[in-house]
């Protein structure tokens, strides 16, 4: 859009002149602040794992409800407490640290969660679904994993000690989950591997 003056004034024997003014154009989206060091680094990937356990809380409890299998059913269940304590540590370190925990979403995790989902209404087996819902929940462990590792170096090179070792019992955790998943497939896949076996023994 333009904003045209015309301003005409005789000077003399000088011809009139015309003068044009354009606005500018607005800047398009958002403007987020500028990351200057770890210590804003830290902050930022502390949100986005603030919003993926929230994110998850969400998720759990229709996977542990599409789940065939007792164990894998139950393992949800618990994970989905684990998790819940996990978004309230984090909260904690937001409220030592001074900072709000909100303000970011986590993309990786809604696609993942969105696989999960995508999961939970195919058309499958219940064998095939309890391996397809496995796959799933451990891209979530791993995101999770590599997360929070991230920011436990972080705070620890940046003095945070408490937060350090809170995280660190947080890595652990998700890590121990990896390990009952990967157990659990062990035998799930076994059975997904060899569908017709186990209808006989129905």
């Amino acid at each position: 859009m333009q904003i045209k003056l015309l301003i005409r004034k005789r000077l003399g024997t000088k011809p009139n002149v015309a003068f044009t003014m354009q606005r500018l154009p607005q800047p398009k989206g958002n403007f987020m602040s500028k990351i200057n060091a770890l210590e804003d680094v830290f902050i930022e990937q502390l949100r986005d794992l603030y919003n993926a356990e929230n994110q998850l809380i969400k998720a759990l409890p229709k996977m542990a409800k599409a789940a065939h299998s007792t164990e894998l059913k139950e393992g949800f269940e618990h994970h989905l407490e684990q998790t819940k304590e996990h978004a309230n540590r984090l909260k904690e370190i937001f409220e030592k640290l001074d900072k709000a925990p909100t303000g970011k979403t986590c993309k990786a995790m809604k696609g993942l969660v969105e696989e999960g989902a995508e999961t939970i209404e195919e058309n499958a087996t219940p064998e095939a679904k309890d391996a397809a819902l496995i796959a799933a929940a451990q891209r979530v462990e791993h995101y999770e994993i590599a997360g929070y590792g991230s920011v436990r170096t972080y705070a620890t090179l940046l003095g945070y000690d408490q937060a350090a070792a809170t995280l660190q019992t947080t890595l652990n955790e998700e890590a121990e989950t990896d390990k009952t998943l990967t157990k659990l497939a062990e035998s799930i896949n076994q059975e997904a591997a060899h569908p017709n076996q186990q209808n006989g023994k129905q």
